[in-house]
């Protein structure tokens, strides 16, 4: 019993760490956040903060890596829904995680994470793509239609995180959807001859 409790209070003061750091990086760059800022504002101290973490960039690497993977996981066991419900279940962990997905959108941003989140859902579309029409993963046409599908994707997600989440997530997944399966229809039907 002991053991859950601890595990618990392990997990609830990791996020409020993660959570420190990721409201941090909407208001500045990663080179400039101390510990002690985030220990500051995840109302912990210190000494905490290193049981968890060595230090800002280890914090960041931490976030970097659950993000990408509970994304990648989550898409590829979704890639048989419809489009609407692919990209509505998609939202939804954007909007569980709003804190990191301002993080990941905000102008202060280094990129790489943004970078490294467009080429998984690349890869994703790719995957899938390559499922659907029998075409091999190496196919190039295949490949830029896939980019283009994620740039488009993680460009309507931005705008909606950096409008303060204002529009209801219903009517994004509605369009996302409407505007990958148009380009998807249009792109991946049978290999030219």
């Amino acid at each position: 019993m002991t053991g859950k409790t601890t595990d618990r209070r392990t997990l609830k003061t990791q996020r409020a760490l993660r959570d420190a750091l990721a409201e941090l990086l909407t208001e500045k760059q990663l080179h400039k956040v101390t510990v002690q800022e985030i220990a500051d504002k995840a109302d912990v101290n210190r000494v905490t903060f290193y049981k968890h973490f060595l230090d800002v960039y280890d914090l960041y690497d931490r976030i970097e890596t659950d993000t990408l993977t509970e994304l990648g996981l989550l898409a590829l066991s979704l890639a048989e829904l419809p489009a609407e419900k692919f990209f509505s279940h998609l939202l939804s962990t954007v909007s569980e995680n709003r804190t990191i997905y301002r993080m990941i959108f905000s102008p202060n941003a280094t990129g790489q994470l943004r970078g490294k989140l467009s080429h998984m859902i690349e890869g994703v579309f790719l995957q899938i793509g390559s499922e659907k029409t029998g075409r091999d993963i190496n196919d190039k046409e295949l490949a830029f239609i896939s980019c283009y599908r994620a740039q488009g994707c993680l460009a309507v997600i931005s705008k909606w995180v950096q409008g303060g989440f204002e529009e209801p997530q219903e009517l994004i997944a509605r369009n996302i959807a409407a505007l990958d399966s148009n380009i998807a229809k249009q792109a991946l039907q049978e290999p030219k001859k």
